[in-house]
């Protein structure tokens, strides 16, 4: 049994990795703004993301200390808003390290949250930690101050590494997946803008068992991305979505009426349009082995489907 703390655990991809982590029998404690009692074995204790508190006490000890703070960013980008976004990863990231400099017994490993987005729009080619080119947009430069806090973190004895997440996709709230399903069955799961921008994505399953794999892999160190190895355009992406979901068609909406809807719903454009190509070269080439590689698979088991026959190979 491993002691596990997920600090900002309560969103999306904490409640996947507590669900995965006490099914295992592993004790889970959240650091979170709003703590309450549960019943489920999970300890909840409050902190604020940015000082330090009694908190410091359940990461001292622990066996993995995993960071998943930042707020959203599923909103128009004001001045103000693009402020909490940096500051909210920064200095989450910053108090952490602090609190594992202090500690007597510091957890083993680090796992602080980043983005598959850190990289340049690319069609042209796959985007992988050793090659990959950093983009310095207003994204880019949040991901890329976020991973320089977390290297400049002193922790001589706890290993970091940085988390470059593509989409995660399951049937879950606060996954990307209900959103492009309520699309495509509205009829408006066409190819966006054109359809070539590329989509980065990884199922739940994949994402839950990576995380162990990149726990129990001494030689996994620094940026390592988390992303299904078969990216794909967005038009494939959507009719293989629609495909799924028997829909027969999708409009195909105009890069303007993208701009347009993102604004009446107060988010921003990047998050349909960026074209993010991104592949796992660290997990592959440390051994991990993909469940779920292929979206056209991967989308049919998330909704429950049966797998796609093998095509048959005929003598001759």
């Amino acid at each position: 049994m491993k002691t596990i703390v997920l600090a900002g655990g309560a969103g999306f991809l904490g409640r996947l990795l507590t669900t995965h982590f006490r099914a295992r029998g592993d004790r889970v404690i959240l650091l979170t703004r709003s703590p309450k009692p549960r019943r489920d074995g999970v300890l909840e204790t409050r902190w604020d993301g940015a000082t330090l508190g009694s908190w410091v006490a359940d990461v001292d000890g622990a066996d993995v200390l995993i960071n998943l703070a930042g707020r959203s960013v599923n909103c128009r980008y004001t001045a103000a808003r693009r402020a909490e976004i940096l500051e909210s990863r920064v200095r989450s990231t910053e108090v952490l390290g602090l609190a594992v400099a202090r500690c007597v017994r510091p957890p083993r490993v680090w796992l602080n949250a980043s983005s598959a987005t850190i990289y340049r729009h690319a069609t042209d080619r796959a985007m992988d930690e050793l090659d990959g080119e950093i983009g310095h947009d207003f994204s880019e430069t949040v991901c890329r101050r976020w991973e320089a806090t977390l290297e400049a973190a002193r922790t001589p004895f706890t290993r970091k590494v940085a988390l470059r997440l593509a989409m995660v996709m399951a049937q879950a709230p606060g996954s990307a997946l209900p959103e492009f399903e309520r699309l495509a069955r509205f009829g408006l799961g066409g190819a966006m803008a054109g359809g070539t921008e590329y989509v980065s994505w990884i199922h739940a399953d994949d994402f839950c068992r990576a995380v162990d794999w990149i726990i129990a892999t001494p030689d996994l160190a620094g940026p390592v991305n988390v992303c299904a190895p078969q990216p794909l355009p967005n038009a494939d992406f959507l009719r293989e979505l629609r495909e799924a979901l028997h829909v027969s068609f999708g409009f195909p909406p105009a890069r303007w009426l993208i701009e347009i809807g993102a604004a009446l719903r107060r988010t921003e454009s990047e998050l349909l349009l960026k074209s993010r190509r991104v592949v796992p070269r660290l997990l592959e080439e440390s051994g991990f082995c993909f469940r779920h590689p292929r979206w056209s698979e991967a989308v049919r088991d998330l909704f429950g489907l049966e797998p796609l026959p093998a095509p048959s190979l005929q003598a001759g």
